[in-house]
């Protein structure tokens, strides 16, 4: 016999910044919001946190001054969800976001090794609901960058939300995101 699925409450983005504000969750409470459940996040080797500083130096340097690259730090996605990224581009600077947690990245980046699955289809469908314009998963597993682009309704018509373009791009590669299209970043720099 199979058990019945565990019934599961939703929490709002609102309420768990209250919880967070008042102390609830510490730096040990590896969590995240996503889609208004509590998410365990993957515990971070030394390769995966490696490559989240290659990316973030790669992209500061793609974006300059007039955006902030954050690393591993909450995004006010939607009023279910607080996810946070490996690395996130903001418009602006640090001292923009004093008072609340930026609500429209320009660039969302994941590193993903135990974690593809969860990227590539949970996460993903709230970044594409989200209408972020720029996803990109860079996938250890496979030694590629997978670059989201074109966010919409699935096909499938059940409130999904998907992404129309996407690429896997090897080692050789060269990307530019969308918001710096001067920026030619090679894959082979934010790859180990």
């Amino acid at each position: 016999m199979k058990a019945p699925p565990l019934p599961l409450w939703r929490m709002p983005r609102a309420r768990y910044d209250r919880l967070v504000e008042a102390g609830m969750f510490g730096p040990e409470d590896r969590i995240e919001l996503l889609d208004g459940l509590l998410v365990a996040r993957e515990p971070q080797g030394g390769r995966h946190a490696t490559v989240v500083g290659l990316v973030r130096v790669a992209l500061e340097r793609a974006f300059g001054r007039a955006y902030h690259v954050r690393e591993e730090k909450p995004l006010a996605l939607d009023e279910q969800s607080e996810p946070e990224p490996d690395v996130v581009v903001v418009p602006g600077r640090l001292r923009d976001y004093l008072t609340a947690h930026p609500s429209r990245p320009v660039l969302v980046v994941e590193v993903a090794d135990t974690s593809l699955a969860l990227d590539r289809l949970r996460k993903g469908r709230l970044y594409a609901r989200a209408g972020i314009a720029d996803y990109w998963i860079v996938n250890l597993i496979d030694d590629v960058l997978e670059v989201y682009r074109d966010p919409g309704p699935a096909p499938s018509g059940h409130d999904d939300w998907t992404y129309d373009a996407v690429r896997l791009l090897r080692r050789d590669a060269v990307v530019t995101p969308l918001a710096a299209p001067r920026a030619r970043l090679r894959v082979a720099a934010l790859l180990p």
